[in-house]
């Protein structure tokens, strides 16, 4: 019995062995700021009911620890050969064979003076000086935070993701480098999380076919204008407190398949008045219905921003890769600034696709394949320096749909982030939105004086 995942799972296998061999470069620190950070991509495979595991098996128990160990570091071929032993001694379970691939989010607590309170993101935090490396820490704070064991006797670890410098101030000022490293749990039998009450309200296990499926994209809006504007002086300041409304960020709703709360946090029990029971609230609850007496409820849990950024990374190494395609440049609500954020980066945008689309087609130019060095490229299809994100997050751009050598070269020739000299745009739009209002509103001024003095005269 044919369960429907069947093919996204033999994807799966292919984009693990494809990141595993080919790692992404290590990014270096901004000048000044030393700041790195990690986050764990957990994955596992949920059973299908038809395709139940009978027994609870590991293949990692099959080898030495000594080869379970290299197998997490994939730096020789002999490792590389060993990782793909691995991989597919645990994809030739029929269990996984026909199960449905399944990433893990947290949402964060809500914290004093924390502006992430309630994002949806992934286990991770800043580097410890203690860790040796980025991806140690990554397996730590995904212990710390929901009690996950990354070692190679529960997890295979697949590989990195593309490396990012986060910024803000509409990409001014560096904060830090993230790090994304993907590991795919290899049991059945998942134990019991344990969530740090300070760091983590919930964990949410999403299916990879909801990520990436187009009936849940939607927008999350933000207040951005009061944290961009701090970035500014004077006036300037207060004409963007006065103007920005909020700003529309593309987002995904998410459909937990599985939940998992933290019960000792505050608010995890709703505090509030009773249902009204006065006429009024009779009468409101004889219209509107029984709920318009009981409190709000839950919001939807919304992908967005940096951790949507990297999420695209890895979905659009899934086919159709068309994941990046999917999603709209950030822009604000009011009808002025969006058309004038429109207008001036009609080309920039059109500019981008272009780029993405001459990614896409380097398989069919034949320059790979009639052995032409990828150094050989035209320079400005390389990036030449790491693809930095601001406040949307949108990732690196990585086309895998191709095979062999052309996928490689692919790789060297990847488009940068799609943000990436988007931000400038858009402080050149607001300003020029509010030199329009400006305009509009010194014209009307202009226009009423002067028939006000008309009538007086």
């Amino acid at each position: 019995m044919e369960t429907g995942t069947e093919e996204l799972v033999s994807h799966l296998k292919n984009v693990f062995i494809e990141l595993n061999a080919n790692p992404y470069p290590e990014v270096a620190c901004p000048p000044s700021v030393p700041r790195r950070a990690s986050v764990a991509l957990i994955l596992r495979i949920q059973p299908n009911y038809a395709h139940w595991p009978a027994v609870q098996t590991n293949p990692l128990h099959s080898r030495s620890p000594q080869q379970r160990r290299r197998s997490s570091v994939a730096s020789s071929s002999g490792q590389k050969l060993c990782f793909k032993d691995i991989i597919d001694a645990f994809f030739e379970q029929d269990w996984v064979k026909h199960g449905d691939p399944e990433l893990l989010f947290i949402k964060r607590s809500t914290r004093k003076g924390d502006k992430w309170n309630g994002h949806v993101a992934l286990p991770g935090g800043k580097r410890d000086p203690e860790d040796d490396d980025d991806q140690v820490t990554a397996v730590r704070e995904a212990m710390e935070e929901v009690g996950i064991d990354l070692s190679f006797s529960h997890a295979i670890a697949v590989g990195n993701l593309p490396q990012r410098v986060v910024t803000t101030s509409w990409g001014k000022v560096p904060l830090m480098v993230l790090c994304p490293y993907v590991y795919l749990l290899t049991s059945s039998d998942y134990p019991a999380q344990r969530l740090q009450p300070t760091e983590v309200a919930s964990t949410h296990w999403v299916s990879l076919r909801a990520l990436l499926s187009p009936a849940l994209r939607t927008y999350e809006y933000a207040d951005v204008s009061n944290r961009l504007a701090k970035s500014e002086l004077g006036i300037k300041r207060w004409f963007l407190q006065a103007m920005l409304s909020q700003m529309m960020f593309a987002a995904i709703r998410l459909l937990p398949s599985e939940s998992t709360y933290c019960s000792s946090i505050e608010g995890f029990v709703p505090e509030g008045p009773a249902p009204d029971a006065s006429f009024y609230g009779k009468v409101r609850e004889v219209i509107a219905g029984p709920e318009s007496s009981y409190p709000t409820r839950q919001q939807p849990l919304l992908l967005w921003g940096l951790t949507l950024g990297v999420i695209s990374d890895l979905l659009e190494h899934i086919p159709p890769h068309n994941a990046l395609e999917l999603w709209t440049y950030p822009t604000f609500t009011n009808w002025d600034v969006r058309f004038t954020m429109w207008a001036m980066s009609y080309r920039f945008r059109n500019q981008k696709a272009i780029e993405m689309s001459s990614t896409h087609s380097l398989a069919s130019t034949g320059l790979v394949e009639d052995g032409v060095d990828p150094a050989e490229m035209p320079k400005q299809d390389l990036p030449e320096e790491p693809g930095e994100v601001g406040i949307a997050g949108l990732g690196v751009g990585r086309n895998w749909g191709k095979t062999g050598r052309a996928k490689l070269a692919a790789r060297g020739a990847a488009v940068n982030s799609m943000l990436e000299g988007y931000y400038p745009i858009v402080r050149k739009a607001v300003a020029t939105a509010l030199v329009g209002r400006i305009t509009v509103v010194a014209l009307l001024v202009a226009y009423f004086w002067r028939k006000y003095r008309s009538r007086s005269a």
